[in-house]
């Protein structure tokens, strides 16, 4: 096994924080959209009873 030199090592550093912070971002952007949805549909239910429409769940 070869060890690395210091540049090596402070360019895999910053290889693992650029991937760690798109892995974050990525998180971010799923749990921001699916609390847009949840919030679209939590609006839709209101809407439809409010209108006198009947709502059921799935199952």
């Amino acid at each position: 096994m070869q060890r690395l030199t210091p540049e090596e090592l402070k360019a895999r550093k910053k290889r693992n924080l650029a991937i760690a912070g798109a892995l974050v971002g990525f998180i971010i952007l799923v749990f921001g959209v699916t609390v847009l949805n949840l919030k679209r549909n939590l609006d839709a239910r209101e809407a439809a009873i409010a209108a006198g429409q009947p709502v059921g769940y799935a199952g």
